[in-house]
């Protein structure tokens, strides 16, 4: 299951090139690891900024959102969710300017069009979605892209 979900995340990040996700460069394999080559960020995560400097101006809450929602409209756009959205999988490209923001983490991200989903509900407890914790394989329609929304909504009210 591991192997699969490492798998599938390299997959979704391939076919990432937008300037507020995280680019995957490379990919190197030996016979116990692989190394994933990705953009460097030295901003550390958003979750830590805003607990460091908790009062954020109207003018980067604005910025910062509006640069998430264009990530995850360019994932949405390309049949991708996200599923785990949160301060701590928003990354910082420095430490100076607090939204310009790297989308990251794609380790339980899906394509909506896939057949065998590996993890149906998932996320972080805070942050899911209604229709994700209460989904049952068989009975429901699979939820949609509108789980990421759900996520965003739960990260501008915490700002």
């Amino acid at each position: 299951m591991e192997k699969e979900s490492l798998i599938n995340e390299i997959n979704i990040m391939r076919k990432m090139n937008h300037p507020n996700i995280i680019k995957l460069h490379e990919i190197h394999e030996t016979e116990h690891s692989i190394y994933l080559v990705l953009d460097l960020v030295v901003g550390g995560d958003f979750h830590k900024k805003i607990v460091q400097k908790p009062e954020i101006t109207p003018t980067d809450l604005r910025n910062t959102i509006k640069n998430l929602i264009n990530a995850v409209n360019y994932i949405h756009k390309r049949g991708i969710i996200h599923r785990d959205l949160k301060p701590e999988n928003i990354l910082l490209r420095n430490e100076q300017v607090i939204y310009d923001i790297v989308l990251a983490d794609f380790g339980l991200a899906t394509f909506l069009k896939c057949e065998d989903i590996i993890f149906k509900n998932c996320g972080t407890p805070g942050y899911i979605a209604p229709e994700v914790i209460k989904f049952k394989q068989g009975t429901d329609k699979f939820y949609n892209e509108k789980c990421d929304v759900f996520s965003i909504g739960v990260i501008f009210f915490i700002l």
